[in-house]
């Protein structure tokens, strides 16, 4: 990640300020405020404003004007009992604000959670900085064989070194297409005086997928807990799970009581269907439960043995 000495001069202005408020306030986030956590090759994440912090989750279940005289390891249990049994209005009246840098392609599927407020940079109106994303040699993998959204083995070699200077390749070549398009330097003035650039509304169509792009996001709790139990997933594609676990790192700073019930009912359990539950109680009735008289598919047999730790 590289931010220049005007951004990076920005984010310490910000840093230094200091307001006094009768809201609530969590130290643990205050401290992270505004500052750029690195994210892939250029990428970063930044928590920029938040509203709430896990007392306000309490106060809206019990609906009361105060933080009252309940002892912290009662609303734990509270947080614990509402994240346990679905409730989800009450982590709705907490909200955050982060500004993301990303590339293109994940971009795309990020915005299809649509439970965000989002203004995203305009290559309408400005000029994208030559970024791209080039996955780590580790990143660098084969489509699954046995899943269509997924990777495979890793690619070793020259095999590996080809796609990568393929990505570079491309990337570079239609970033300097698109600025010849534009024929526009940094003053704004024409590069080639005898002609007229493209419209930065066309020429930004030209340029590949892992080209940088930055937004600002923001939501409630609720939601962003939602977003992150599927995108800080083992399962999740690598370069948007690299984000959701900054991000996660920072919910934890922020409403640590709330993450904490989020990490055990959300992230660390698994959920069985009436089929698959029916089958357990068989089997711990001590009934030999097979698939094919289990009454499940071969998948979700599979699912739910890998979850009971045992071979399908």
């Amino acid at each position: 990640m590289a931010l220049n000495e005007e951004q990076l001069a920005a984010i310490e202005a910000q840093r230094a300020q200091c307001v006094g408020t009768r809201r609530a306030t969590v130290p643990a986030l205050e401290a992270l405020l505004y500052t750029a956590v690195p994210v892939l090759d250029h990428g970063f994440v930044r928590a920029i404003d938040y509203m709430g912090d896990d007392a306000a989750v309490v106060q809206a279940a019990r609906v009361s004007y105060g933080r009252g005289t309940r002892r912290v390891s009662e609303d734990g249990g509270l947080i614990r009992y509402l994240m346990r049994h679905r409730h989800t209005t009450p982590f709705e009246m907490c909200e955050i604000k982060f500004h993301v840098k990303l590339p293109i392609f994940v971009a795309r599927q990020w915005i299809r959670h649509r439970s965000a407020n989002v203004n995203e940079y305009s290559a309408r109106y400005s000029i994208l900085d030559r970024e791209f994303y080039l996955p780590a040699a580790e990143h660098l993998a084969a489509q699954s064989a046995s899943n269509r959204q997924g990777r495979g083995d890793v690619l070793q070699g020259v095999e590996a070194a080809e796609v990568l200077d393929l990505l570079r390749t491309d990337a570079t070549r239609n970033y300097d297409h698109y600025v010849a398009m534009l024929n526009e330097g940094v003053d704004g003035a024409a590069v080639d005086p005898n002609r007229q650039g493209l419209a930065r509304e066309l020429a930004r169509m030209n340029l590949t997928l892992n080209t940088y792009t930055q937004w600002y996001w923001k939501t409630d709790l609720h939601n962003l807990l939602h977003f992150l139990s599927l995108r800080a997933d083992a399962h999740a594609q690598y370069e948007i799970r690299a984000y959701a676990e900054v991000m996660l790192a920072m919910v934890r700073a922020w409403v640590p009581m709330t993450c904490a019930a989020f990490e055990d009912y959300r992230m660390g359990a698994v959920t069985f269907s009436a089929g698959m539950l029916a089958a357990v109680r068989r089997m711990l009735a001590g009934e030999p439960v097979m698939q094919k008289d289990s009454g499940l598919s071969q998948r979700e047999w599979a699912e739910m043995m890998a979850a009971l730790g045992r071979a399908a």
